[in-house]
């Protein structure tokens, strides 16, 4: 969502000021519209990148993070991407209610940690085996019990197969949703954090309002 709001930033501002030049060149300086048109791609493009940049540096600073490693993580994240679109494609291929439902509760747990990760590259760290094994392996055991439960033979050995199968990817499902957690885990505590110190504060200030109540009622 950052991102998508950055190019509109970009371009919203660039987009007036090229056709601005390209307007004082043709009209002002009586410039070859050809060559204006030229110079306002340079400009518009120029712009473009530079605020990029900016709005790339001013990321940096706020995770804390080093170009390479933001770089690495955002590879990680599109990969992500492409693997949970796979993972999306073997809906129309299970055959039974319980594995559709456990493909959805994976595609879910996997959608929402990326999402938290794309929110706030940092968290990669906590979820780092969800990107480099968990995820990989809810794709590969999700396709290879998709191929197996479209097979026309049903033999003894492909059924322990396809249970061994779903036996695994519901430990799978399991691990997805200890790395949920661990991507969460840093907010719960800052939140818990917040709340106990409302609730100090809270309680320093409930003496003095009972002491301003009993003194009322003295009054009276």
């Amino acid at each position: 969502m950052k991102e998508i709001q950055h190019f509109f930033i970009r371009h919203f501002i660039t987009a007036p000021i090229s056709f601005g030049s390209w307007l004082i060149l043709v009209l002002g300086a009586s410039m070859n519209p050809i060559a204006a048109t030229g110079l306002f791609i340079a400009i518009y493009f120029t712009g473009t990148f530079s605020i990029k940049q900016i709005q790339l540096s001013s990321n940096l600073k706020r995770f804390g993070m080093s170009r390479s490693e933001y770089n690495h993580i955002k590879g990680q994240i599109s990969d992500a991407k492409l693997k949970i679109r796979k993972l999306n494609g073997l809906y129309g291929q299970v055959r039974s209610v319980q594995a559709f439902k456990q493909l959805h509760e994976m595609n879910n747990l996997s959608r929402r940690i990326l999402n938290i990760v794309r929110t706030n590259p940092k968290k990669f760290y906590q979820v780092e085996n969800f990107f480099y094994a968990h995820l990989d392996s809810a794709v590969e055991l999700t396709s290879k019990y998709a191929m197996l439960v479209n097979q026309p033979l049903k033999d003894k050995d492909i059924r322990i197969a396809l249970q061994n199968t779903r036996e695994t990817l519901s430990d799978v499902n399991k691990q997805l949703e200890v790395d949920l957690r661990s991507a969460l885990a840093s907010d719960i505590e800052k939140l818990q954090m917040e709340l106990d110190f409302v609730d100090v504060t809270l309680n320093r200030k409930k003496p003095l309002l009972e002491m301003k109540g009993d003194n009322t009622n003295e009054r009276k």
